[in-house]
């Protein structure tokens, strides 16, 4: 479809001159000569440019200009005008213009302005388009289903995206925590600036607090350049740090500092720079724990800890698992370009009973696989690993139970259960078995429960 361009002037032999030659270039070409017929016009039909004359009679191209853009703000202007002075370009382009030409003009010189006048336009629409695309692609409602604590966690982060408060992210492996902190960060007003993330179990101490903070050349052996590290590589946007509680002391009295100063100093260097920085961080662990326990800095658990969002495990929220299987099923069936699939009765049971340990990471997984291997339209148990239909033991085996277990034995069974059922998160398992934090480590102690497997 060509492109539709208006021409106003009031001078007919210019209309009639701009309707042929821009005709010849391939557009669509009305012209008018009074500003007010072309208000009418432009309310009646879409146009890509409007072409006008500054100096008309009934209504100049500035005011015309003023009309048109209260009802059409990303109309663009190209403005022709006989006085080439310099004032008279400046009040054009503050209006809004997108650029002038002066009379008489060259043709080819009007024919590129208009060429690239069209070209911006159509730039500015499709950055438009991609970031509606953008927003689609990072909503709160990329979080599938429908209980009350998924639509808590949703509103909550809906909430706090427009300040800059520093978030800490809860939640087991596989809930999402790195999906929710991008889609904070592109809900925010720092979404036009950097999201950067790192896993900070991933890197040993001395790389990772290069990758923070950055390091001058020389600084230690292999640093053949400066290296500005994350800090400043995220400058005005917002830095994921994945698995805080895998940060050593050193790291943690570096990251306080930077908290507190808005400043980073790299490796090597005495002179803190100036970062502009919305930090999120997340976590599996229990940080309470970790601070009791002296390993994570309480100074630092407090300025972390300003939002907390928690993500509640699968198993805590089974009723969503129908949403979440129909919008992995379909995703899975688009990215394999095969026909639709769907889950029979029995598939659905099979899942409702499992445990789901690696949450919606696994369940992703699992179904994606069962999609891209089965032949048939329906998904039934066969299709699934064995391992869904096998049930998880809440503790490890041992060689010997006694037929009639012992009140000691329930009830070691009965911790060791709660605590993998939270992932070993201390404080929230003592509050669940109705103890305090101490009564729950003596118990552990007492029964020699570890997170790889009770020894005796």
């Amino acid at each position: 479809m060509s492109q539709r361009i208006l021409v106003v002037d009031d001078e007919n032999s210019m209309c009639e001159f701009m309707k042929i030659m821009l005709g010849k270039e391939g557009y669509d070409v009305d012209a008018e000569q009074d500003g007010h017929r072309a208000v009418a016009r432009v309310s009646e039909k879409p146009y890509d440019l409007v072409i006008a004359d500054l100096m008309m009679p009934q209504m100049s191209g500035l005011e015309l200009m003023d009309e048109v853009r209260s009802s059409h703000p990303d109309l663009p202007f190209l403005v022709m005008t006989a006085f080439a002075s310099v004032e008279t370009a400046i009040e054009a382009l503050k209006k809004g213009a997108s650029d002038y030409v002066t009379k008489p003009f060259k043709i080819d010189e009007i024919k590129l302005t208009i060429q690239k006048t069209l070209e911006n336009r159509q730039l500015r629409k499709e950055n438009l388009e991609l970031k509606a695309r953008l927003h689609d692609a990072y909503s709160f409602d990329r979080f599938i289903g429908k209980d009350p604590r998924i639509e808590q966690v949703k509103a909550m982060a809906a909430e706090v995206a427009g300040t800059d408060a520093t978030i800490l992210i809860r939640g087991e492996s596989g809930t999402g925590k790195d999906l929710l902190a991008s889609s904070i960060h592109q809900h925010s007003p720092r979404r036009e600036k950097p999201f950067v993330t790192v896993n900070c179990g991933a890197l040993p101490e001395t790389l990772l607090e290069s990758e923070l903070f950055g390091h001058v050349k020389g600084s230690f052996t292999g640093a053949i350049r400066d290296h500005e590290g994350l800090f400043r590589a995220a400058e005005g946007g917002t830095l994921f740090l994945d698995e805080i509680a895998e940060t050593t002391p050193a790291i943690q009295v570096k990251l306080l500092r930077v908290l507190e100063d808005k400043r980073v100093t790299p490796i090597g260097s005495t002179a803190g720079i100036p970062v502009d920085v919305r930090l999120i961080t997340a976590t599996n662990a229990d940080l309470e724990t970790g601070v009791e326990a002296g390993k994570f800095r309480t100074d630092l658990y407090y300025r972390l800890n300003v939002i907390q969002i928690l993500i509640p495990p699968l198993r805590d929220r089974i009723d969503d698992l129908d949403l979440l299987c129909a919008h992995f099923i379909e995703r899975s069936c688009r990215r394999a370009k095969c026909d639709f699939k769907e889950m029979n009765d029995a598939a659905r049971a099979l899942f409702r009973g499992y445990n789901w340990p690696g949450n919606v990471r696994e369940l992703q997984n699992v179904i994606e696989r069962a999609v891209v291997l089965s032949k048939k339209p329906t998904l039934d148990v066969s299709d699934f690993p064995e391992k869904l239909a096998s049930p998880v033991s809440a503790t490890p085996a041992s060689n010997s139970s006694p037929e009639t277990p012992t009140l000691e034995s329930i009830e070691k069974a009965y911790i060791y259960w709660v605590l993998n059922q939270t992932d070993w998160q201390k404080s929230k398992a003592a509050q669940i078995l109705g103890i305090d934090n101490s009564t729950l480590y003596r118990k552990i102690n007492r029964y020699n429960l570890s997170k790889t497997g009770e020894t005796s």
